[in-house]
């Protein structure tokens, strides 16, 4: 089957309007403030008026949090200590009004850590909010593409709701297994978020590509064509505000996949990164799935005997195999009004001019 270098998706509405997703001063408790996404979002919630809190660990780095945030240390591993925490930080006796959780790994030097952080520190944490009776108007729950797994590998049919999840990966598995956790839950008004590729300032995944490009050389894994899609930090955030303010009868136990509203083959993106990169020449080397599938184990295996999380792995090899990243992301536009803002050549260019930007302090 011949695909489309850009395949659009859906007709989407107009951008909404800002004032709608307003916190009011609404308390708002994030957890796992310090990641990529977390910043982020902490600095869009203050943006919005919410009386913000990051939760993190002792060691997190705040480096791309504001400090105007009220920061609650938070100890995943014993739910005592995390009992107290939230006692002594909660802005009142019933506990914060919105709570977004983006803690998560996504990549693990030893496998069972993924079900111990992606699934299991969230289910300990909802049992101490029942404890507590802090239970939110909303819980966020940041999942992930991966908890579906692989869809229609021929005719490139989106990825939607409505599919049978069959993670392939144990990052997946781990993600599934949190979202069957909260739908055990029905007391706890949680909202579900799977997004696509997410990419933007500090995210370190996609700069390795953009770094290669950047070197004249774009490296693919296999023959078959592949639909990627992705999604900008900001519409992904943005995302995130506009369900915490939409109708609770619309959104609460409800599961939404955000992307941006079109597929892109590995060319497009190559074409794409080169020019913001000013890259007139650039090798496309495509490898066969098999060799890298080898070179995967073989980081993997290295990285293991240093007690390092590689970011090439058996899991991430799954990952680059699947050929359909197509989303449909219609429930989402009808139920809260998304309505993505960052097209990939607007967020390619604010990747590289950060990267562009940092590479040039270095020197």
């Amino acid at each position: 089957m011949k695909i489309p270098d850009t395949q659009k998706i859906l007709e989407l509405p107009p951008l909404p309007d800002d004032s709608r997703i307003a916190g009011n001063g609404a308390s708002l408790l994030v957890v796992g403030a310090g990641g990529f996404i977390g910043g982020f979002i902490v600095n869009r919630a203050i943006e919005l008026g919410y009386n913000t809190y990051a939760g993190v660990r002792a060691s997190t780095s705040r480096r791309y949090i504001s400090d105007k945030a009220s920061f609650v240390t938070l100890d995943y591993d014993d739910t005592d200590a995390l009992e107290k925490q939230l006692a002594q930080n909660a802005p009142g006796p019933h506990g914060w009004d919105y709570i977004i959780w983006n803690l998560g790994a996504t990549k693990c030097a030893n496998y069972h850590d993924f079900d111990r952080i992606n699934h299991r520190y969230l289910r300990d944490f909802t049992a101490v909010l029942r404890k507590t009776g802090f239970i939110p108007r909303k819980l966020l729950f940041m999942s992930s593409l991966s908890a579906l797994g692989t869809g229609d590998e021929k005719g490139y049919t989106p990825l939607d709701g409505n599919m049978m999840p069959n993670p392939c990966t144990r990052y997946g598995l781990s993600k599934i297994k949190a979202e069957m956790c909260l739908a055990q839950q029905p007391d706890i008004p949680w909202i579900i978020f799977r997004p696509t590729g997410v990419y933007g300032p500090h995210e370190k995944d996609y700069l390795m590509m953009v770094k290669s490009i950047d070197r004249h050389i774009d490296v693919s894994m296999g023959f078959t064509p592949q639909m990627l899609t992705f999604i900008y930090v900001d519409d992904l955030v943005q995302a995130m505000f506009q369900a915490l303010a939409a109708p609770t009868e619309k959104v609460v136990h409800n599961k939404y996949i955000l992307s941006e509203n079109a597929a892109y083959s590995q060319a497009r993106f190559r074409k794409i990164v080169a020019r913001h990169l000013g890259r007139r020449f650039v090798l496309p080397l495509r490898l066969p799935m098999w060799t890298v599938y080898i070179v995967s184990v073989v980081a993997e295996k290295l990285a293991a005997m240093q007690a390092k999380a590689s970011t090439l792995n058996r899991d991430k090899f799954r990952i680059m195999r699947q050929r359909n990243w197509c989303c449909d992301i219609a429930p989402a536009v009808r139920d809260f009004g998304f309505s993505p803002a960052w097209s990939l050549d607007r967020g390619i260019k604010a990747t590289v001019d950060a990267y562009l930007a940092a590479k040039t302090h270095k020197k």
